[in-house]
């Protein structure tokens, strides 16, 4: 056993952990086998280290997270299509726009791409998990609904709480630390149905290009991590776009321009979803056709998830198959499915 002593006086030197210190030290607090002193410590040490967790650190945390987790059955011959929008966060909170985008996305492209929205709670008290239970979708489904939600409709929402158990026991340190941490990051990085393709967001270059190496570490199939130049964590009209690729343990990195796709650029403060139920009013607004710079931002991030899954040819065809869902009633009615479905 790797003794958290060891591990903290590593830390305390400014040396990061090896992937190897990483899974030890992970296994071992989701084991239960240390103090909320103990976790609460290096939590703190690696945050304010600059420039944060290392690719060794959230890939050893990472592999430990996915053997802890509580997972979701696949039906069979899906896993290749099966895809994740989850993001950081950490950035200015806009409205929802992946939990919205994994709808449409599925709605989109019906039989090609399985969508597994992994998500959670905000500080803010309208994350994913908040909107999805306003939208009156069941975020309390078990494993074997989200599987059926998967089977017959193609998305299903994974809420965080229920598939990650052995986090009961970083909880108290992180809730007393009350900033994040490492885990921030490895819970986008730990999707329950085991999505080997993914959409994440996040909110600044240098996490984007790290987040990219891990991805490509942990044998990503295909992942599209993106930030923008303004500092939000989805795909965004507000300015232009940092893409990487990650494709079978390759990267390549663009700047992509909304404005190229026929989108409108915005200011941020035109997308910004002060409550609740403003959030959940966009939702439904965007679901059922509704016109403007949140249409256009979902759409955006679509398009990523749809290129993301190989559903797409690019961008510009993304865009176009999101506005047919949307507009075809498609993307409604998923929800309408999905919040039925989820409640049987």
């Amino acid at each position: 056993m790797t003794e958290p002593q060891e591990i903290l006086r590593q830390l305390l030197t400014g040396a990061p952990l090896s992937e190897r210190q990483s899974q030890a030290a992970f296994e071992q607090i989701l084991s239960g086998l240390w103090s909320e002193a103990h976790i609460g410590a290096m939590l703190a040490l690696i945050a304010s280290r600059p420039g944060g967790p290392t690719v060794d650190e959230l890939v050893g945390g990472a592999r430990v997270m996915r053997r802890h987790v509580t997972p979701v059955a696949l039906p069979a011959g899906a896993r290749g299509r099966l895809i994740d929008t989850c993001g950081t966060g950490g950035a200015p909170k806009a409205f929802n726009v992946s939990t919205i985008a994994a709808i449409v996305t599925a709605a989109a492209a019906p039989g090609r791409v399985l969508i597994a929205k992994h998500g959670s709670t905000s500080r803010t008290g309208r994350g994913s998990a908040e909107l999805m239970q306003s939208l009156g979708v069941n975020v309390a489904a078990t494993p074997e609904a989200q599987s059926r939600c998967l089977e017959k409709l193609g998305v299903c929402f994974c809420f965080a709480i229920h598939h990650h158990p052995a986090m009961k026991h970083a909880a108290p340190a992180r809730k007393a630390l009350g900033f994040p941490t490492i885990f921030n990051l490895l819970g986008p990085l730990t999707n329950p149905a085991g999505a080997p393709r993914q959409l994440m967001g996040t909110y600044s270059a240098s996490l984007a290009d790290k987040l990219a190496h891990t991805l490509a570490r942990l044998g990503a199939e295909k992942a599209i991590v993106v930030t923008s130049h303004d500092g939000l964590d989805e795909l965004t009209i507000t300015d232009t776009n940092i893409v990487h690729t990650v494709e079978r343990g390759a990267i390549s990195t663009r700047v992509l321009d909304a404005r190229s796709l026929g989108l409108t650029p915005a200011p941020f403060e035109s997308l910004a979803a002060a409550t609740l139920d403003d959030a959940t009013r966009i939702a439904r607004e965007v679901l059922a056709g509704a016109k403007g710079p949140h249409r256009d931002m979902v759409m955006l991030n679509v398009a990523g998830a749809l290129v993301a899954a190989d559903a797409a040819a690019d961008f510009a065809d993304g865009v176009a198959q999101a506005a047919s869902a949307i507009d075809s009633g498609a993307a409604s009615r998923t929800l309408d499915a999905l919040v039925a479905e989820s409640n049987a």
